[in-house]
């Protein structure tokens, strides 16, 4: 387990070029969206994107558990053994796609994020509410709404989620997840767009696609002969 939740982590960080590009936007409205004096200095900004992020990981981990929970329902079914097995060659391939959608070879992720977009669209009326933010607590339940905006990356660590075999197992990977990605968009929030074009060069995003494609391969490997 803590070589799966070491892997999250490390996917996380490495997609984390894909957050920055698509949830600049997001982010910086969020940062732009706050008063004068709270974003005149980094030490002001710091509560309010720390808790814009901890509520996106928070939403991350609840459909984590969920997930994880359904394919510990799915191993009752079946012999361990092979439920184990199918569970890994599911993660493994959604991994590589992962891999391949963030060095921007291939896009067949677009349709995670189209299924998405009809839960999107009952929770995006609320987020606008939300919004100017004006504490930390409300930072956090803007976050909480934030953590559903469809994302082929997060989709496809949520599939992978399923093969932790348990709920806690389900929400601690995506919790890992999470994390890996804070970095970037922590940072982001505070420079509010320098990294939104860093993360944009082909030899970024293309070299973070081809270590997490390795980790799927790991993964596959894992499914045959582990």
């Amino acid at each position: 387990m803590l070589t799966s939740l070491l892997s999250a982590f490390v996917v996380g960080f490495l997609g984390g070029v894909h957050c920055v590009g698509m949830c600049g936007g997001v982010v910086s409205a969020l940062t732009f969206g706050l008063p004068k004096e709270s974003r005149s200095r980094i030490g002001a900004m710091l509560p309010f994107q720390f808790s814009y992020n901890m509520g996106r990981i928070s939403s991350y981990v609840l459909a984590g558990a969920l997930m994880g929970g359904l394919g510990f329902l799915f191993a009752q079914v079946m012999p361990v053994y092979y439920a184990q097995k199918t569970l890994f060659l599911l993660a493994g391939l959604f991994m590589i796609a992962m891999g391949l959608y963030l060095a921007g070879w291939w896009f067949g992720l677009t349709w995670l994020e189209k299924a998405g977009g009809r839960v999107w669209e009952k929770l995006e009326p609320l987020g606008k509410r939300l919004m100017p933010v004006r504490t930390s607590k409300q930072a956090f339940v803007l976050g909480l709404v934030w953590g559903w905006i469809p994302c082929g990356l997060v989709y496809s660590a949520l599939v992978w989620s399923v093969s932790a075999g348990g709920v806690l197992e389900g929400a601690a990977m995506m919790l890992a997840f999470g994390l890996g990605t804070l970095p970037n968009l922590l940072t982001m929030g505070l420079v509010a767009g320098g990294m939104a074009r860093w993360s944009r060069k082909a030899w970024v995003r293309q070299g973070a696609g081809l270590m997490v494609i390795g980790f799927g391969l790991y993964t596959l490997w894992q499914a045959f002969y582990a």
